[in-house]
């Protein structure tokens, strides 16, 4: 009796974004139920396999690395062509998938929940806040959030304070020129219209 069981191949093939900077590699396989933003290579040794592994292939060139559902999104060095890098890291990838290498591990979003509670402590809202900050974060939720992240992208609040809601751009949205004016005619329009207590949306710069 043979037990191979056959699996299904590895696809890969990119897709642009709105950033000139970032390129997304997608598979045909699910990598992560969530989204993992990897901008500095401690974090990516720290929390992720596949993530550090890019890292330290392509390490001349890769920025950051954000993962998500089925794809990678890779942020590039600004004095290197995608023209040139491109094909090596999708060969990369491809085969970092293909020999299971873990993508991300248990425990990463709580771990950075908590990372972003310690650092805003500013998140005990007056009972008035805290009914603002609910409408925010719903908003953001349901309407930004699936818009940003057709594009590659993703989007996370983190903070309100006297009308201004901070938050913070992932993905191809981080560093992104087209990002700025999404954030301010598309997300800060919305909500102040929907809110009338918002003055003001800002990125969260890093």
């Amino acid at each position: 009796m043979s037990n191979n069981i056959q699996k299904s191949p590895v696809m890969l093939y990119t897709e642009q974004t709105p950033n000139p900077e970032t390129l997304k590699f997608v598979t045909n396989k699910m990598l992560y139920n969530g989204s993992a933003d990897f901008r500095t290579k401690e974090l990516a040794e720290e929390w992720s396999p596949l993530a550090k592994s890019i890292f330290d292939e392509h390490e001349a060139y890769v920025k950051g690395v954000f993962i998500s559902t089925n794809y990678v999104i890779i942020t590039k060095e600004i004095n290197y062509s995608w023209q040139d890098i491109m094909l090596p890291l999708k060969e990369f990838i491809k085969k970092q998938i293909e020999a299971e290498v873990p993508i991300v591990k248990e425990g990463f979003t709580e771990a950075m929940a908590a990372a972003k509670e310690a650092h805003h402590e500013s998140g005990n809202y007056s009972d008035k806040d805290n009914e603002i900050v609910t409408k925010i974060k719903d908003l953001i939720e349901t309407y930004v959030k699936p818009a940003v992240q057709a594009d590659g992208g993703n989007i996370e609040f983190k903070d309100y304070h006297q009308g201004c809601v901070t938050v913070s751009m992932q993905g191809a949205c981080s560093g992104c020129p087209s990002s700025t004016i999404t954030l301010k005619q598309g997300i800060e329009g919305m909500l102040k219209r929907m809110i009338p207590e918002v003055q003001e949306v800002v990125a969260e710069m890093d």
